[in-house]
């Protein structure tokens, strides 16, 4: 159970920072912003050790969502955003091993659908 808050707090922070990361990039404050690296180690943290190659791949998976989210104007982010971490989500997830991959799923954060 405290694993399962775990990964949604990251799954959490993760949307959080991207937000955060957005707003910066439009002069905002970005309180709240996490690094890619900071991500990665919450990551790490809730699915198991990392890899240096997974860790160098999703660095730059959540890098470029980040640079992505900027780029879209402040009035679409609330309806793009949700489609951007749902494709950030599959993109880490699949840098994953199938153990990292089934307590990535368990964190939840709208990225896969549940049947």
């Amino acid at each position: 159970m405290k694993s399962l808050k775990v990964l949604i707090s990251v799954i959490t922070l993760g949307l959080v920072a991207v937000a955060s990361s957005a707003s910066a990039a439009d002069g905002g404050k970005g309180r709240g912003q996490q690094t890619p690296e900071q991500q990665v180690a919450a990551l790490e943290q809730a699915v198991g050790s990392l890899t240096a190659d997974q860790k160098t791949k999703i660095t730059a998976v959540y890098a470029k969502a980040a640079e992505a989210l900027r780029a879209v104007p402040k009035e679409e982010r609330k309806e793009k955003g949700g489609a951007l971490m749902q494709k950030t989500r599959g993109e880490v997830r699949a840098l994953l091993t199938a153990e990292q991959q089934a307590k990535f799923d368990k964190m939840g954060g709208g990225g896969k659908k549940k049947n």
